[in-house]
Parts: C-alpha cells; structure tokens; sequence
C-alpha cells in the first residue's frame, strides 16, 4: 500500500472512512495502523453508537482512553524500557521494532480485544477491522513471543483492568448485583429542579431538548458515577476542589443578573468564527482527538512516539473529567437558559435569534435558546474548558513545545446548527499554539451560551495541572518505574 502523506492522513481520519481497498496488503510494515486503520473503524461507530455530536464526553472519552491504553500497554515491550499500565510483558529484542510490523501487530490485535469489551455489539466490525490489515481476528494466542499474543494479553488485561473502574460499563454497579443498565447511575442523584418548573435559581434545572418532529427529552446527568471512576495519574479526586460559583446564588442578584448578561452579551455578538469554533470544539473526537492526530503527524513522531502522545492526551482529559464530575455534582449549578428566562421571562433582551435569525433586538427571553443545546449535567464547572486545559498541556509538555498550526475547514453552509448559512463563506480555523487552542475552547463555552465565565475561570485555574500529573506518569511508565498497577475499582466503596 502506498504511504500517505501528512494531510493525506489526517484528511483520511477526518472522513471517518475505513482506508479504501487496495491492490497489495495493508503496509504493516511502513504504516500507522493506529491512525489508518483503527481511528476510522473507531470515529463512526462513536458517532453512531456513543454520542452523535462527538460531545458526550465522559463515554467518548472512555472508548478513546482505554482504546490508546491498550495500545501503550502493546506496544511496550517493543521499547527500550517501557512497561504497561496493566501488564507487564517484558521485553522483545530491538530488531523486531526496526520496522513498524511487530507494534502495528501488537496495537491491532490489543484494540480488537478492548473494542469487543466496550462496544461488543460491533463485533462483526471490529473483525473486518483486522481483516482488512490482512490479520486473522481468531487469532486467540497469548504467546509473548509473538506480536498477536502480546497485543491480545495486553487488550485483555486493559480491558480487565477497566470493566469496574467504577464506571458501571457492565451494568453491574461495580460486580455487585443492581440490574442497572450499562453506564446507568448507581449513585442516586436527583435534581432538585424539574424540567418545567425552576423551584431553586441557584440549582440546575434539566432542559426539555427536540430529538425529532415532535419529539422531546428531558435531560439526565449523564454519568454521574463519573465522578467515582478510579484515575490514571492520581489518587483520590477529593484532593482536587474549585470554590463554590458564587455567583450563580440567586440571592446575589446583581452577580447573578451580570453573568447572565455576560452570556446574552456574547449571544448578540456572534460572528461565524466564533460559531464555528464552538461547534469544532463541542465535537471531543474533532477537537482533542484530531489536533492530537495532527501534531504528531506534523511534527513526524515515530509510531510508538504517536502512540505515547495519544495515550497521554487521553489520558490527561480522562483524569480531569473525574474532578470535574465531581464538582458538577457538588455544586449543582444552574445552566444560563435557565437563570436567563427566571431573570426576564418574556421581556425583549438583544440575542442570536435562532437558527438563520441572526441578532435580535427585541427577543422573548423564554424564546432564547443557546447556539449549542446544553450538555447532559450541571453548568460548573465547565468540562469542555478543562478537557482542553489537560490536553494542551499535557501535549505541551511531551512535545517540548507550544507551537501546534492546527487547521480546520469548514466550506461555506456547513454549519451544523445553521446549515447552508454558516459561514457565509469557506472559512479556516486555525490555532498557532496549543495556548490558543485551550483558551478558544473555553471561550467558545460562553460564545455558545452554555456556560457562564465563572465555569471557565474555575476550570482554566486547576486544569493544566491533570496534563502535568498526567504527564509525569506517563514518563515513569516510559522509563519503567512506575509501580504495576491492579485492576481498577470505584474510589468510594460505601456510595452504593
């Protein structure tokens, strides 16, 4: 198979289209299965099956996390020192990772089995997956001598290590008997308000969003149990706290009013950019996955250099989201459509009017409605915020640099909330520096009006330090000091 050019790569993961067939095999030996065959089985099962904006972060988060933990673990023992987060498969001599044959093996084979665990309705392609890189999905050998049995021990322990992590993947609360639903809430959160009624300003308030021609949900936190699930590179969550949003008391009422200003200031003065951006980075696999994607391949990291970055940028998001859980539920805030229709009811405010509307001077305020639909869970702290705080700069710290260039584009129309009208023209987004990267998502949080600027600041102040922490761990697995680790269990053994 012909080799593909940097763009030609990450053009091919932005299609989420399996690699088109070809005359010779899959390369093996000169390719990047990770990026050439596994993220474009992967992307497209996510949107269909997990979450259909890619904004479903905690779910996105695990297939992609665990996904890049098992290739780590894989392709361990081809490194001069490296051992696996949950195995420990000793070391292979240098000369079968003078090409990239052997790890490409190892990370196929340790995904198939980690796929099969957490998407197993998608089994018949997780098996074209390897078929079409010319490998045998029976391959059932846990030989240690050869590239399959390491990939399939390492996908198996992986994926062992994670099914109760506290997350309830099976359904089971933890291997003890609930008959929940896999991912179902074992924590017995409620909100204190309804979808109909506000009873506390303070408090979130679950919103009544459209599926379909007259068809409705109303919202469930998604996952509280989140906050639960057992971290790579620290120990407790609980070590970790963001002060209280004071200003979302409603008892404050010029700081309550003034944020939901703040928010309604920002919808009046949407531009395309800003449109644009918001929608590029509520979409997790677009945003984190892809401009991790594209700085190794610009910057021409070796395949397992690719797979330590990726890991790590999961890896580091992963960990943050489990304080951020945290403090959702801790302090249960309400979301700025809610405080905006208590504050003004049907009195006329300046807002982005709807889809095709533009800026309306005199809008109902219980007709406004954000740009982005709110997602699943209370207001602060933002999560989108810290996903990128920890991302960028974990990035920043493996690369030795701020520098990024990434690119996105977006032809004129292709909007996906103002389809055929934004942007007006064909426009190119681009972040020089993982510093803009981070500071454009969290910005875009308020753009959208999903978040006040206080969920931001609170995210942007304790954020950086999970890319840090993430990090450092990262480096003792490279170096092979980091201690062997047992499955993982929920945090807390007494919230059931």
């Amino acid at each position: 198979m012909k080799r593909l050019s940097i763009l030609g790569l990450v053009l091919l993961v932005l299609s989420f289209s399996p690699l088109p067939a070809a005359a010779q095999p899959y390369d093996l030996a000169n390719g990047n299965a990770a990026v050439e065959v596994v993220i474009p089985a992967v992307a497209p099962v996510i949107f269909r099956d997990v979450s259909n904006s890619g904004g479903d972060a905690t779910l996105v988060l695990r297939v992609t996390t665990l996904v890049t933990n098992s290739w780590f673990d894989a392709t361990a023992p081809y490194h001069p020192s490296a051992v696996g987060v949950y195995s420990r498969l000793g070391r292979r001599p240098a000369s079968e990772a003078l090409t990239n044959e052997n790890i490409n093996i190892a990370l196929l084979y340790s995904s198939y089995r980690v796929l099969n665990s957490l998407l197993p309705a998608r089994a018949a392609e997780w098996r074209q997956m390897l078929i079409g890189a010319g490998l045998d999905p029976d391959d059932a050998s846990a030989d240690l001598s050869t590239p399959a049995g390491i990939g399939n021990t390492a996908g198996f322990a992986v994926a062992e290590g994670r099914i109760n992590d506290g997350m309830n993947q099976v359904g089971d609360a933890d291997g003890r008997t609930f008959n929940l639903q896999p991912y179902s809430d074992y924590t017995g959160y409620r909100p204190v308000n309804t979808p109909e009624k506000l009873r506390r300003a303070g408090r979130w308030q679950p919103d009544i969003q459209r599926v379909g021609v007259g068809l409705y949900k109303s919202q469930q936190f998604v996952t509280p149990q989140y906050r639960y699930v057992e971290p790579y590179a620290y120990s407790d969550a609980r070590a970790f706290r963001v002060p209280r949003p004071r200003d979302s008391n409603p008892e404050r009422r010029r700081a309550y009013r003034r944020q939901a200003n703040a928010v309604l200031d920002a919808s009046a003065n949407l531009d395309d950019i800003q449109k644009l951006k918001a929608e590029v980075f509520d979409n997790k696999i677009e945003s984190l996955g892809f401009s991790a994607v594209f700085a190794a391949l610009s910057q021409g990291l070796s395949l397992l250099d690719f797979i330590h970055l990726d890991f790590l940028t999961n890896m580091a998001a992963f960990d943050a989201g489990i304080v951020i859980w945290q403090e959702k539920a801790r302090h249960d805030a309400v979301r700025p459509f809610s405080a905006i229709q208590r504050l003004y009811r049907d009195r006329p405010v300046t807002a982005w009017g709807g889809v095709g509307r533009g800026t309306v001077d005199d809008l109902p305020a219980s007709e406004w409605k954000a740009y982005l639909e709110e997602a699943d869970h209370p207001e602060y702290p933002s999560a989108s915020a810290c996903f990128c705080a920890a991302h960028a700069e974990s990035a920043r710290r493996y690369l030795g640099s701020d520098q990024l260039g990434f690119e996105v584009a977006r032809p004129a129309g292709s909007s996906r909330v103002e389809p055929g009208i934004t942007p007006a023209a064909d426009t190119v987004l681009r972040w020089d520096t993982w510093t803009e990267f981070a500071s454009d998502c969290g910005e875009s949080r308020i753009w959208a009006g999903v978040h006040f600027p206080a969920a931001v600041e609170a995210s942007t102040a304790i954020c950086d330090d999970f890319g840090e922490m993430a990090h450092d761990y990262l480096q003792s697995l490279i170096d092979g000091s980091a201690p062997e680790r047992r499955p993982s269990r929920a945090t807390r053994g007494d919230h059931h």
